[in-house]
């Protein structure tokens, strides 16, 4: 494994995919980066996630801007992650929503968490210097909230800890699409980096139980179809399942971390090895895992210096 990240050697531009799900509902995907929701309802507009970037923002507002002029009104706010929110300033959204969980990590460990990705991801964070700082949320909830866009119903909604501990999904219970963020995704590997991966199977269960008929997943292809739908949580489950399996069976045998990760990756490779990010993904993934299955519940923070050694003492 090289010492840089697997993350800072991709480049590439991706191609972008605004799909429209029904009359209200868009994902903005491209080829596994993080995808963006659009709600569209009768007085104004919701955007759930916000790209890495204002200058990453500026695309999906054009795409906004293509099938309305209704005033950008909410942000919502999956989770803390800085790739999907520290482009929120570019909507000039008179609300931001979050769960309180959210927030919390936030004051805990946004500022980490800031510098920490910045570094992961130079294709995502150019025009850096047009971020402001980090995006507060200026509404929060815990469990449930709704919001109303005219006649049109978004549930906010938290169904478990798995991703983070703070996952917020967004629902259209009349139309029954899901904006999952990273809870589920499809043709991508997980991020679990601060997963409690216990919790996150039990978590897509409740996801799978609201009988989404079209998923904007936290990255890949929009799933627009119960089958498609279906299959993404699938993969996603079995992803964690396996990979925490792995994990928990080695540190039984008394394996330190880099045993663990290298064995790990071998039974997961054949399944997997062909997913967005899974180069990436995987030294954050085994080390959190094996921090929750020794003695560490709650993740641990990420800094850049944190980064750096991990990827180091994996090489």
């Amino acid at each position: 494994m090289s010492k840089a990240f697997a993350s800072q050697a991709d480049l590439a531009d991706k191609k972008v995919t605004f799909t429209r799900l029904s009359d209200n509902a868009y994902a903005y995907t491209a080829e596994g980066d993080p995808n963006t929701g659009v709600v569209i309802g009768d007085d104004a507009v919701m955007v759930i996630d916000t790209q890495a970037t204002p200058v990453m923002a500026e695309d999906v507002i054009r795409r906004i801007r293509e099938v309305s002029d209704k005033p950008i009104k909410y942000v919502v706010m999956s989770h803390y992650h800085a790739v999907r929110v520290l482009g929120a300033s570019a909507y000039g959204a008179s609300e931001i929503i979050a769960s309180e969980d959210t927030r919390d990590l936030i004051v805990e460990r946004g500022a980490a968490d800031m510098k920490s990705e910045i570094e992961r991801f130079p294709r995502l964070f150019r025009a850096v210097e047009t971020i402001p700082g980090l995006t507060w949320p200026t509404i929060t909830f815990k469990g449930e909230m709704t919001v109303r866009l005219g006649k049109l119903e978004v549930k906010l909604m938290q169904l478990g800890r798995g991703h983070t501990k703070g996952d917020t999904v967004a629902w259209l219970p009349q139309q029954k699409i899901l904006f999952s963020g990273d809870l589920v995704e499809y043709g991508a590997t997980a991020y679990a980096g601060d997963a409690y991966f216990n919790d996150w199977p039990a978590t897509l269960d409740k996801v799978e139980a609201l009988g989404a008929t079209a998923i904007v997943p936290g990255r890949g292809a929009a799933l627009t179809d119960p089958a498609m739908c279906r299959d993404g949580i699938a993969t996603t489950r079995a992803f964690i399942r396996d990979l925490f399996a792995s994990v928990k069976s080695g540190v039984a045998q008394g394996h330190d971390l880099k045993r663990v990760f290298a064995d790990t990756d071998a039974v997961l490779r054949p399944t997997y090895g062909s997913q967005f990010i899974y180069e990436h993904c995987m030294p954050f993934d085994v080390s959190r895992a094996f921090d929750e299955a020794t003695e560490h519940r709650d993740p641990r923070i990420w800094t850049a210096e944190r980064d750096q050694a991990m990827w180091a003492s994996l090489g």
